[in-house]
């Protein structure tokens, strides 16, 4: 499904989840957009720069515990519904994927609305549990950041299969690597509460929200994900 949606105009949307309230208008903030684009080109090339050492480390940990490539690529849905391909350290065995379609998986899934979701999911590496705690996986996403796919700070992507279930208004703006709900210690948060969560961020944006996320961010990296 592709979206061409333009600053300054209203959506509407019928899916699984119910936007008639969430209708919103997206403000123009050109200098706020040119000075996002600046942090991010920084922010993305430093970080690239600082953890090269620590990413190539967590390279050879994965390879160790589950030979193959240590990069996992998959389509995401961004900006105006353009796909792309996002970079994560691969914290699952080699056919995950293909085992998320078996039975057996398929009927452990506790997610309730379009997202896939397993409590203790045996897919996962040893090495991916502790990735994911402290949030490492989406350290290669600093190279979507500068690509210009993605943004420090924004609504998180979904798989073009999920996001076409949700609300297209967070296309409206580039999708992060940290957003609202990522903070909220909360790994069962229904999934309308992250649409929510979204659309706060959508009218808030602005370099001060976006510190203040990065900053939390980071509070949540530093303690773990379920501190």
């Amino acid at each position: 499904m592709e979206f061409n949606l333009q600053k300054g105009s209203t959506v509407s949307f019928s899916g699984s989840v119910d936007n008639s309230k969430y209708e919103i208008l997206l403000k123009k903030k050109p200098f706020y957009d040119a000075a996002k684009r600046v942090f991010d080109i920084t922010a993305s090339v430093t970080g690239l720069v600082v953890l090269s050492v620590p990413m190539a480390v967590i390279s050879l940990a994965i390879f160790i515990d589950d030979p193959g490539s240590p990069i996992f690529v998959q389509e995401r849905t961004g900006m105006n519904g353009q796909k792309f391909k996002i970079y994560k350290f691969r914290t699952m065995v080699k056919n995950a994927e293909k085992l998320r379609n078996n039975k057996e998986f398929v009927n452990q899934n506790q997610s309730d609305g379009p997202l896939f979701k397993i409590k203790d999911d045996k897919r996962i590496l040893k090495s991916g549990n502790v990735l994911r705690k402290f949030s490492l996986d989406e350290l290669p996403q600093l190279l979507n950041v500068l690509k210009g796919d993605m943004s420090v700070i924004g609504p998180r992507p979904f798989i073009p299969k999920e996001q076409d279930e949700l609300i297209p208004e967070r296309l409206l703006v580039k999708p992060g690597l940290s957003c609202y709900w990522q903070i909220q210690h909360t790994p069962d948060m229904p999934i309308e509460e992250q649409m929510k969560l979204d659309l706060k961020y959508i009218r808030e944006r602005s370099m001060t929200t976006d510190l203040k996320l990065i900053c939390k961010t980071f509070g949540v990296i530093i303690h773990g994900k379920n501190c």
